[in-house]
């Protein structure tokens, strides 16, 4: 199992209690510091079984002078999809958290201790 946060972040540190209360052994990356590849991020896609603009903080400085909300230059379907994977992967605070890989080849968004749950459960 992997866990991929953003330290300053409370819903990261939350799902990292949870996992260590439950004694879950789990791999840290930091995904700021050790960004994703375009290709990491389709794969984690793939687990996730989401699209890149379902994952995007899109409240961020990024995504404002991006201008991720203009549908007209960022469509959310397949004719958009690999630049939104580019915008993440150049962009990597725009990356929803904490993202955990499951031991079954899925992935949850953490962001409640039930989605957390769900990944341990996996």
């Amino acid at each position: 199992m992997e866990i991929w946060i953003n330290p300053a972040c409370s819903k990261c540190r939350s799902a990292l209690s949870l996992l260590d209360e439950e004694g879950v052994t789990y791999t840290v990356r930091r995904y700021l510091e050790d960004v994703p590849s375009p290709d990491e991020i389709r794969a984690v896609l793939d687990r996730l079984g989401l699209e890149p603009w379902d994952i995007t903080r899109t409240q961020e400085a990024a995504a404002k002078e991006l201008d991720l909300k203009d549908r007209a230059r960022w469509p959310r379907d397949a004719s958009g999809r690999e630049a939104w994977i580019e915008a993440l992967a150049a962009h990597p605070k725009l990356i929803q958290r904490p993202i955990i890989t499951a031991e079954d080849g899925t992935a949850v968004v953490g962001r409640s201790e039930e989605a957390v749950r769900d990944a341990m459960s996996r």
